[in-house]
């Protein structure tokens, strides 16, 4: 850990550049979909600077909530699933980030993302134990930080930035941002030079009043945590209003140990010179100048911080790169984070029936108890296992996207352990069947993974269940991109819709109509547009249905309950296991899981007889059908679930 302060410093120009040419897709997929709900940014230490770093880019370009909290508080908080969590840690390897990686994963918000700088480390094993977190592994070029976060810290707070930029603001200019950012990490540079001019004034006062408008807070945070972690002196933090409600009394009795150092950008010139004036002459001011407008001042404000921390050290003879650490801090660091101790096996399948029960419901346990609710839900909870239990099944029927392949590497063959169960189900006398909202590129990805002997005897239901044929069938789907009467209309106001130009793509097949955001565009926009334009048409024979990645348009008759039938008709009086991941209306998984052996790998209905999730608490996706598939076994006339199962 020891590293001296300066040496870290010389590296900070490499890190940007570093960060304005690294891969960000994986970033910029898990920062649109974070754009679709409030966010929880989480991190310690100098991680928290960046957790302050997310939230402020999030609230600023989507304009939703962002939370900053400490793993203690992310673990204790009780916030809605739908709130993207994401967690920050260089290391990865912190005890408190970990215990709340664990807390928040088997919660099961919508969105769990983690955000490291080294691979291997304990909390990407976590990650890799929970494939539906978003793993964004990005190690710096100027590896490990010293005893405080420094180019880990630059390198994600500029990352961040880049990845909201493009995806929220895909007009702006990421060079603009970066050549205005460049010179503040030069160390000799003339704008660097007069902030190291300004801030001596600083060093004979004990204790510094930060002031700080809103693009210049993530600064002000990071000078308070780097100043008590390396001893550095006592840092008071307050925006230009705040410090006159009472923050300025500090001043009145304790002006002679104290200093003030201002941030001072265009926006809030006006209100800091005024306040400025104001404040005794024997006080003394560094004004520090920070230019540019949004990601560039923010950035600005975090690498004038680093600066100034380190001309403390000198001043005050503390290198902040390894400023020694007593042995009891070793022994605080090392605590162990709050637990609730170990759990019975009773507890663990407790535990796994009320997950069940939770996301069926969207209530807690506890709730369902105080409205003398819990029976009913445990009841068909039992009943709905019992079924799967005892039912030997002629046939498997499972959607593709979020189900067979992970959503986010939809056009990525299914993986090997997937592949396994698909031939173990091809192989036994059980019908194996995929419905799918898309048309041809499954054919062709089935047809990569699953051996040709194979391929007669898997039925695929394409666009919905519009066109079914087995897999060895070339003529199916045609392919043809002329849409059926019924929808024409329809066809035609979206292509002509200045509601959604340029805003989503459109794919037209004959008894679908496909739209996918071309850019950032929440779901609810894209659906209420949609519905917008259907009722303007006055078209009646039109279902939409929402995938995890686009708006499908499909023509009345149309669904994937049309594959069920076209199974059940080839094995009559057998029963049928389906098995999706968008259950809940109207995800197009709705009708498939609505049949009488629906399990969900995700979303599930309202419906008690049907559409269970029966994952164990933490997992979801290609994860969950895994499983499920593992614990399917061949038996006479088809498959069936081992004994113990979802017990």
């Amino acid at each position: 850990m020891a590293k001296p302060y300066a040496s870290e410093l010389a590296r900070l120009q490499e890190t940007l550049r570093w960060s304005a040419s690294t891969d960000i897709e994986s970033l910029k997929n898990a920062v649109k979909t974070a754009g679709l709900s409030p966010l929880s940014a989480i991190g310690s230490g100098g991680s928290l600077t960046a957790a302050n770093v997310l939230a402020a880019l999030h609230q600023s370009f989507t304009g939703k909530p962002g939370l900053v909290q400490t793993p203690l508080e992310a673990a204790n908080a009780n916030l809605d699933v739908s709130v993207s969590q994401w967690l920050l840690s260089a290391g990865g390897s912190n005890v408190d980030i970990n215990a709340a990686a664990v807390s928040l994963i088997e919660r099961e918000h919508r969105q769990v993302a983690v955000m490291c700088g080294r691979p291997g480390s304990p909390i990407t094993e976590i990650c890799e134990r929970h494939p539906f977190v978003d793993l964004l592994l990005f190690p710096p070029p100027a590896g490990k930080d010293g005893f405080l976060a420094t180019n880990s810290l630059v390198g994600f707070s500029a990352l961040l930035a880049r990845a909201y930029t493009s995806v929220f603001d895909p007009i702006a200019s990421w060079e603009d941002v970066a050549s205005t950012v460049e010179p503040f990490a030069d160390s000799s540079s003339g704008r660097v030079e007069s902030w190291r001019d300004a801030a001596e004034v600083l060093w004979g006062r004990s204790t510094t009043v930060v002031l700080y408008g809103p693009s210049t807070k993530i600064g002000a945070v990071d000078l308070e945590s780097k100043f008590t972690e390396a001893a550095l002196g006592v840092v008071q933090l307050a925006d230009y209003r705040n410090f006159a409600h009472g923050r300025h009394h500090w001043l009145a009795k304790r002006g002679q140990e104290t200093a003030v150092l201002a941030f001072i950008t265009d926006e809030d010139r006006a209100i800091a010179e005024r306040t400025l004036a104001l404040i005794p002459t024997e006080i003394p001011i560094a004004k520090l100048e920070i230019s540019g407008q949004g990601p560039a001042v923010l950035l600005g404000s975090l690498l004038a911080a680093l600066h100034v921390t380190g001309w403390a050290g000198l001043a005050r003879a503390i290198d902040p790169g390894q400023p020694g650490v007593p042995d009891f801090g070793r022994k605080l660091y090392h605590l162990n984070f709050p637990s609730k101790g170990r759990k019975k096996a009773s507890e663990v399948r407790a535990k796994s029936a009320n997950a069940a029960i939770e996301r069926k419901t969207g209530e807690s346990i506890r709730r369902l108890e105080e409205r003398k609710t819990l029976s009913h839900w445990q009841d068909a909870l039992a009943t709905f296992v019992g079924q799967l239990q005892s039912t030997t099944f002629g046939g498997v029927i499972l959607d593709y996207d979020g189900t067979v392949v992970d959503t986010r590497h939809r056009f990525h063959p299914a993986r090997p352990e997937i592949v396994a169960e698909l031939e173990k189900i091809a192989r036994s006398d059980a019908t194996l069947a995929i419905a799918t909202g898309r048309g041809v590129s499954v054919r062709k990805d089935l047809r990569a993974v699953l051996p040709e002997e194979f391929w007669s005897r898997v039925f695929i239901g394409y666009y919905n269940g519009a066109m079914i044929g087995t897999l060895s069938d070339d003529s199916v789907p045609d392919g043809t991109d002329e849409v059926c009467p019924e929808l024409k209309d329809l066809a035609e106001a979206f292509a002509t819709s200045d509601e959604l130009a340029g805003s989503a793509k459109q794919t037209n097949r004959r008894y679908q109509i496909t739209l996918e955001p071309r850019q950032f565009m929440a779901e609810n926009r894209l659906w209420d547009i949609v519905h917008q334009l259907i009722l303007r048409t006055g078209c009646r024979e039109a279902i939409v249905t929402r995938s995890s990645h686009s708006v499908d348009i499909i023509a009345s008759g149309v669904s994937k309950t049309n594959v069920i039938n076209q199974i059940q008709e080839r094995l009559p009086g057998r029963q049928i296991l389906t098995i999706g991941d968008r259950g809940r209306w109207p995800g197009n998984d709705y009708d498939l899981l609505n049949a009488p052996m629906g399990l969900s790998v995700d979303e599930v209905s309202v419906d008690p007889m049907t559409c269970w999730n029966l994952a164990e608490p933490g997992q979801r996706g290609v994860a969950v059908t895994r499983n499920y598939l593992e614990a399917l076994e061949a038996v006479d006339g088809g498959l069936r679930f081992r004994k113990g199962t979802f017990r």
